[in-house]
Protein backbone atom coordinates (compact mmCIF):
# COMPACT_ATOMS: atom_id res chain seq x y z
CA UNK A 1 0.00 0.00 0.00
CA UNK A 2 2.83 2.36 0.84
CA UNK A 3 4.49 1.59 -2.52
CA UNK A 4 1.33 2.61 -4.37
CA UNK A 5 1.14 5.88 -2.45
CA UNK A 6 4.80 6.65 -3.22
CA UNK A 7 4.26 5.94 -6.94
CA UNK A 8 1.17 8.16 -7.04
CA UNK A 9 3.06 10.94 -5.25
CA UNK A 10 5.95 10.71 -7.74
CA UNK A 11 3.54 10.83 -10.68
CA UNK A 12 1.83 13.89 -9.20
CA UNK A 13 5.15 15.66 -8.69
CA UNK A 14 6.22 14.77 -12.26
CA UNK A 15 2.99 16.13 -13.76
CA UNK A 16 3.24 19.32 -11.70
CA UNK A 17 6.86 19.85 -12.74
CA UNK A 18 5.99 19.25 -16.40
CA UNK A 19 3.11 21.73 -16.18
CA UNK A 20 5.34 24.37 -14.59
CA UNK A 21 8.02 23.85 -17.27
CA UNK A 22 5.50 24.15 -20.12
CA UNK A 23 3.99 27.25 -18.54
CA UNK A 24 7.39 28.93 -18.16
CA UNK A 25 8.26 28.11 -21.78
CA UNK A 26 4.93 29.46 -23.03
CA UNK A 27 5.30 32.66 -21.00
CA UNK A 28 8.86 33.14 -22.24
CA UNK A 29 7.82 32.62 -25.87
CA UNK A 30 4.94 35.04 -25.46
CA UNK A 31 7.21 37.62 -23.82
CA UNK A 32 9.78 37.29 -26.61
CA UNK A 33 7.02 37.67 -29.19
CA UNK A 34 5.71 40.80 -27.48
CA UNK A 35 9.21 42.25 -27.21
CA UNK A 36 9.87 41.51 -30.84
CA UNK A 37 6.62 43.12 -31.86
CA UNK A 38 7.30 46.20 -29.78
CA UNK A 39 10.84 46.43 -31.14
CA UNK A 40 9.64 46.19 -34.73
CA UNK A 41 6.92 48.75 -34.13
CA UNK A 42 9.39 51.12 -32.44
CA UNK A 43 11.89 50.70 -35.27
CA UNK A 44 9.20 51.30 -37.88
CA UNK A 45 8.08 54.47 -36.13
CA UNK A 46 11.66 55.68 -35.76
CA UNK A 47 12.48 54.97 -39.42
CA UNK A 48 9.37 56.80 -40.53
CA UNK A 49 10.27 59.76 -38.32
CA UNK A 50 13.82 59.88 -39.64
CA UNK A 51 12.61 59.79 -43.25
CA UNK A 52 10.20 62.59 -42.50
CA UNK A 53 13.01 64.66 -40.91
CA UNK A 54 15.39 64.02 -43.78
CA UNK A 55 12.80 65.27 -46.26
CA UNK A 56 11.14 68.02 -44.21
CA UNK A 57 14.06 69.62 -42.37
CA UNK A 58 16.99 71.53 -43.77
CA UNK A 59 20.39 72.33 -42.38
CA UNK A 60 22.28 70.27 -39.83
CA UNK A 61 19.21 68.45 -38.45
CA UNK A 62 18.10 67.33 -41.88
CA UNK A 63 21.58 66.11 -42.82
CA UNK A 64 21.95 64.15 -39.59
CA UNK A 65 18.62 62.45 -40.26
CA UNK A 66 19.76 61.55 -43.78
CA UNK A 67 22.96 60.00 -42.41
CA UNK A 68 21.00 57.87 -39.97
CA UNK A 69 18.53 56.72 -42.63
CA UNK A 70 21.38 55.81 -44.97
CA UNK A 71 23.26 53.93 -42.25
CA UNK A 72 20.21 51.96 -41.07
CA UNK A 73 19.07 51.07 -44.58
CA UNK A 74 22.49 49.77 -45.67
CA UNK A 75 23.12 47.74 -42.50
CA UNK A 76 19.63 46.20 -42.48
CA UNK A 77 19.80 45.18 -46.17
CA UNK A 78 23.24 43.59 -45.71
CA UNK A 79 22.10 41.68 -42.63
CA UNK A 80 19.09 40.24 -44.46
CA UNK A 81 21.18 39.13 -47.46
CA UNK A 82 23.85 37.44 -45.34
CA UNK A 83 21.38 35.67 -43.04
CA UNK A 84 19.44 34.34 -46.02
CA UNK A 85 22.58 33.21 -47.87
CA UNK A 86 24.45 31.53 -45.00
CA UNK A 87 21.72 28.88 -44.74
CA UNK A 88 22.55 27.69 -48.28
CA UNK A 89 26.24 28.63 -48.56
CA UNK A 90 28.40 27.83 -45.54
CA UNK A 91 31.30 29.89 -46.94
CA UNK A 92 29.38 33.05 -46.00
CA UNK A 93 29.90 32.35 -42.29
CA UNK A 94 33.13 34.38 -42.31
CA UNK A 95 31.30 37.26 -44.00
CA UNK A 96 28.64 37.08 -41.29
CA UNK A 97 31.34 37.29 -38.61
CA UNK A 98 32.86 40.35 -40.30
CA UNK A 99 29.44 41.97 -40.56
CA UNK A 100 28.84 41.43 -36.85
CA UNK A 101 32.07 43.30 -36.10
CA UNK A 102 30.99 46.03 -38.50
CA UNK A 103 27.58 46.20 -36.83
CA UNK A 104 29.25 47.19 -33.57
CA UNK A 105 30.72 50.27 -35.24
CA UNK A 106 27.40 50.95 -36.97
CA UNK A 107 25.44 50.93 -33.70
CA UNK A 108 28.01 53.21 -32.07
CA UNK A 109 27.72 55.65 -34.95
CA UNK A 110 23.92 55.55 -34.84
CA UNK A 111 23.92 56.29 -31.10
CA UNK A 112 26.34 59.15 -31.62
CA UNK A 113 24.20 60.61 -34.40
CA UNK A 114 21.18 60.38 -32.12
CA UNK A 115 22.96 62.27 -29.34
CA UNK A 116 24.17 64.91 -31.77
CA UNK A 117 20.60 65.48 -32.95
CA UNK A 118 19.63 66.44 -29.39
CA UNK A 119 22.61 68.74 -28.88
CA UNK A 120 21.42 72.35 -28.77
CA UNK A 121 24.82 73.75 -29.84
CA UNK A 122 24.39 73.66 -33.61
CA UNK A 123 27.69 75.39 -34.27
CA UNK A 124 29.67 72.68 -32.54
CA UNK A 125 27.61 70.00 -34.27
CA UNK A 126 28.40 71.57 -37.63
CA UNK A 127 32.12 71.33 -36.85
CA UNK A 128 31.92 67.56 -36.29
CA UNK A 129 29.50 66.96 -39.15
CA UNK A 130 32.27 66.26 -41.68
CA UNK A 131 33.79 63.61 -39.43
CA UNK A 132 30.41 61.95 -38.93
CA UNK A 133 29.79 62.02 -42.67
CA UNK A 134 33.14 60.25 -43.36
CA UNK A 135 32.49 57.55 -40.75
CA UNK A 136 29.05 56.91 -42.18
CA UNK A 137 30.52 56.64 -45.67
CA UNK A 138 33.15 54.11 -44.58
CA UNK A 139 30.66 51.89 -42.71
CA UNK A 140 28.05 51.95 -45.44
CA UNK A 141 30.70 51.27 -48.11
CA UNK A 142 31.90 48.19 -46.21
CA UNK A 143 28.34 46.96 -45.71
CA UNK A 144 27.52 47.51 -49.38
CA UNK A 145 30.65 45.59 -50.42
CA UNK A 146 29.63 42.56 -48.36
CA UNK A 147 26.07 42.72 -49.66
CA UNK A 148 26.96 42.98 -53.33
CA UNK A 149 29.63 40.29 -53.03
CA UNK A 150 27.08 37.91 -51.51
CA UNK A 151 24.58 38.75 -54.27
CA UNK A 152 27.18 38.19 -57.00
CA UNK A 153 28.16 34.86 -55.49
CA UNK A 154 24.55 33.68 -55.30
CA UNK A 155 23.89 34.84 -58.88
CA UNK A 156 27.03 33.07 -60.14
CA UNK A 157 25.98 29.80 -58.51
CA UNK A 158 22.50 30.19 -59.98
CA UNK A 159 23.94 30.75 -63.48
CA UNK A 160 26.21 27.69 -63.19
CA UNK A 161 23.33 25.56 -62.00
CA UNK A 162 21.15 26.83 -64.85
CA UNK A 163 23.86 26.11 -67.44
CA UNK A 164 24.32 22.56 -66.16
CA UNK A 165 20.57 22.03 -66.10
CA UNK A 166 20.21 23.35 -69.66
CA UNK A 167 22.93 20.96 -70.90
CA UNK A 168 21.21 17.99 -69.25
CA UNK A 169 17.86 19.02 -70.74
CA UNK A 170 19.43 19.25 -74.24
CA UNK A 171 20.84 15.73 -73.89
CA UNK A 172 17.51 14.38 -72.68
CA UNK A 173 15.64 16.15 -75.50
CA UNK A 174 17.96 14.56 -78.06
CA UNK A 175 17.37 11.15 -76.53
CA UNK A 176 13.62 11.66 -76.63
CA UNK A 177 13.75 12.65 -80.33
CA UNK A 178 15.70 9.50 -81.27
CA UNK A 179 12.50 7.85 -82.49
CA UNK A 180 12.18 10.36 -85.34
CA UNK A 181 15.36 9.13 -87.11
CA UNK A 182 14.63 7.55 -90.56
CA UNK A 183 14.54 3.78 -90.44
CA UNK A 184 14.69 1.28 -93.29
CA UNK A 185 11.34 -0.04 -94.47
CA UNK A 186 10.75 -3.63 -93.48
CA UNK A 187 11.30 -6.09 -96.32
CA UNK A 188 8.24 -7.83 -97.51
CA UNK A 189 8.04 -11.54 -97.19
CA UNK A 190 8.99 -13.29 -100.41
CA UNK A 191 10.89 -10.32 -101.96
CA UNK A 192 14.53 -10.55 -102.86
CA UNK A 193 16.79 -7.84 -101.42
CA UNK A 194 18.31 -5.43 -103.91
CA UNK A 195 21.86 -6.46 -102.98
CA UNK A 196 21.23 -10.09 -103.91
CA UNK A 197 20.83 -11.13 -107.55
CA UNK A 198 17.75 -13.05 -108.35
CA UNK A 199 18.38 -16.60 -109.69
CA UNK A 200 17.45 -17.09 -113.33
CA UNK A 201 14.70 -19.54 -113.87
CA UNK A 202 15.50 -22.27 -116.36
CA UNK A 203 12.72 -23.46 -118.50
CA UNK A 204 12.26 -27.17 -117.93
CA UNK A 205 9.81 -29.45 -119.62
CA UNK A 206 7.76 -31.57 -117.32
CA UNK A 207 6.71 -34.91 -118.73
CA UNK A 208 4.30 -37.02 -116.76
CA UNK A 209 5.02 -40.73 -117.06
CA UNK A 210 2.59 -43.02 -118.64
CA UNK A 211 0.59 -45.28 -116.40
CA UNK A 212 2.72 -48.02 -114.98
CA UNK A 213 6.08 -46.45 -115.99
CA UNK A 214 6.78 -44.33 -112.90
CA UNK A 215 5.38 -42.57 -109.88
CA UNK A 216 6.20 -38.93 -110.69
CA UNK A 217 6.98 -36.42 -113.42
CA UNK A 218 10.34 -36.27 -115.16
CA UNK A 219 12.10 -32.95 -115.63
CA UNK A 220 15.31 -31.78 -117.16
CA UNK A 221 17.32 -33.30 -119.97
CA UNK A 222 16.04 -36.81 -119.32
CA UNK A 223 12.56 -35.70 -120.28
CA UNK A 224 13.64 -34.44 -123.73
CA UNK A 225 14.64 -37.85 -125.25
CA UNK A 226 11.52 -39.39 -123.88
CA UNK A 227 9.43 -36.67 -125.44
CA UNK A 228 11.31 -37.18 -128.72
CA UNK A 229 10.69 -40.94 -128.61
CA UNK A 230 7.06 -40.31 -127.97
CA UNK A 231 6.97 -37.94 -130.94
CA UNK A 232 8.55 -40.51 -133.20
CA UNK A 233 6.17 -43.16 -132.00
CA UNK A 234 3.23 -40.92 -132.63
CA UNK A 235 4.56 -40.13 -136.13
CA UNK A 236 5.01 -43.78 -137.01
CA UNK A 237 1.60 -44.66 -135.68
CA UNK A 238 -0.24 -42.15 -137.83
CA UNK A 239 -2.70 -43.78 -140.10
CA UNK A 240 -2.99 -46.88 -137.96
CA UNK A 241 -5.94 -47.58 -135.78
CA UNK A 242 -5.09 -47.06 -132.12
CA UNK A 243 -6.13 -49.81 -129.79
CA UNK A 244 -8.89 -48.87 -127.38
CA UNK A 245 -8.22 -49.90 -123.87
CA UNK A 246 -11.07 -51.59 -122.09
CA UNK A 247 -12.76 -49.47 -119.40
CA UNK A 248 -11.68 -51.79 -116.62
CA UNK A 249 -7.98 -51.07 -117.16
CA UNK A 250 -8.49 -47.24 -117.15
CA UNK A 251 -10.31 -47.41 -113.87
CA UNK A 252 -7.44 -49.33 -112.25
CA UNK A 253 -4.88 -46.65 -113.13
CA UNK A 254 -3.73 -44.63 -110.03
CA UNK A 255 -2.28 -41.19 -110.62
CA UNK A 256 -0.06 -39.51 -108.03
CA UNK A 257 -2.51 -36.62 -107.46
CA UNK A 258 -5.50 -38.81 -106.89
CA UNK A 259 -6.74 -39.73 -103.47
CA UNK A 260 -6.57 -43.40 -102.58
CA UNK A 261 -9.91 -44.90 -101.85
CA UNK A 262 -10.78 -48.14 -100.25
CA UNK A 263 -11.66 -51.22 -102.23
CA UNK A 264 -15.22 -51.57 -103.33
CA UNK A 265 -17.27 -53.68 -101.09
CA UNK A 266 -18.79 -56.75 -102.72
CA UNK A 267 -22.46 -56.64 -103.16
CA UNK A 268 -24.38 -58.92 -100.92
CA UNK A 269 -26.93 -61.12 -102.41
CA UNK A 270 -29.92 -62.23 -100.59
Amino acid sequence: MEVVIVILALLFVAFVSLGVYVSVKAVGAAKRGVDRTISNARRTVEDTTLRARSLGQIGVAGELAQLRVRLRTSMRATQEILQAGVAEDASLSESVALFQRLSVHGRELDEELRRVERDPDRARVAEHLQELRERTERITHSADSLRWAARDRARKFAEDDLSSLSAQIDVESGALRHWSAPTAEPQRQGEWPESVERPERSEQHVVWPEPGNGSGPTTGPEAEPRAADEGQGSGQGQGQTQAIEPPGIRQRIAYPWQKRTGQARPETTN
